[in-house]
C-alpha cells in the first residue's frame, strides 16, 4: 500500500529544497509550496518599506485633517514627532520579530522529528538488549526479557509521547498562538469574567 506523508519532512523542505516533494500528497504540490515560499519572502520587503509607506500616508492625512478642523495646533503638533524615520524604525523592528518567529515557529518542528528518531532508535536497543538477546537462552529467560521490553517500552516510549504531546501543545497555544495577536505593551492582563461584565452591566 501507499505510505502515509511525513509532514515534518514536507514541511521541513519547503525551505530546505523547494521544488523537491518526495512523496506528494496532491497533485502540483511541488508549484504551490514554490508560490508559498515566494509569497513568505516577498512579504518581507512589503513589510519592511510598503507598510511604513502607507502609515505615513495615513498619519499624514491625518494630521492634516485634524489641523483643518481644530484651531488649537498642540494636538496636531504631537502626532507630527512621528516621522516616516521613526515610523521605518519601528516596523523594522516588528519585521525582524515576523521574520525569526516565522523561522522558529516553522523550526519548533523539528522538536517533533528529533523525538521520532529517538524513540526509534530507543526501541530498536530496548528489542535487541532485552529480547534477542534473550531468545536464545531459554523460555524463562524470553519471557524476563519480554516483560522488560514491555515497561520499559510503556514507562519510556509512551509516557514520553504523552509529555511530548503537552509539551508542544503548550507551546503552541502559549507562544505560536498568542504572538499573533498579544503585544507586550505594559498594559495589564484582564482575564474573560462574566462576573466583572454583570458587575458593570448592574452599575
Amino acid at each position: 500500500g501507499c505510505q502515509p506523508p511525513n509532514l515534518i519532512t514536507s514541511l521541513i523542505n519547503i525551505a530546505l529544497q523547494p521544488g523537491n516533494v518526495d512523496e506528494p500528497m496532491y497533485d502540483g504540490q511541488a508549484f504551490i509550496q514554490n508560490i508559498l515560499l515566494l509569497i513568505a519572502f516577498a512579504s518581507v520587503p512589503i513589510l519592511l518599506l510598503a507598510k511604513p509607506y502607507f502609515l505615513s500616508k495615513q498619519h499624514e492625512n491625518a494630521v492634516h485633517h485634524h489641523a483643518h478642523d481644530d484651531e488649537e495646533h498642540g494636538e496636531a503638533e504631537d502626532e507630527e514627532e512621528h516621522s516616516f524615520g521613526e515610523i521605518l524604525i519601528h516596523q523594522a523592528i516588528e519585521t525582524i520579530e515576523f521574520v525569526l518567529g516565522m523561522v522558529s515557529n516553522t523550526a519548533s518542528y523539528l522538536r517533533l522529528w528529533a523525538l521520532s528518531l529517538a524513540h526509534s532508535e530507543l526501541a530498536t536497543v530496548f528489542w535487541e538488549k532485552a529480547m534477542v538477546s534473550t531468545l536464545n537462552i531459554n523460555w524463562f529467560a524470553a519471557f524476563i526479557g519480554y516483560g522488560i521490553f514491555a515497561g520499559v517500552t510503556f514507562g519510556v516510549l509512551l509516557m514520553m509521547d504523552v509529555l511530548e504531546c503537552f509539551l508542544h501543545a503548550l507551546r503552541l497555544h502559549w507562544v505560536e498562538f498568542q504572538n499573533k495577536f498579544f503585544a507586550a505593551d505594559g498594559v495589564r492582563f484582564a482575564p474573560y469574567s462574566f462576573k466583572a461584565i454583570i458587575t458593570d452591566t448592574g452599575a
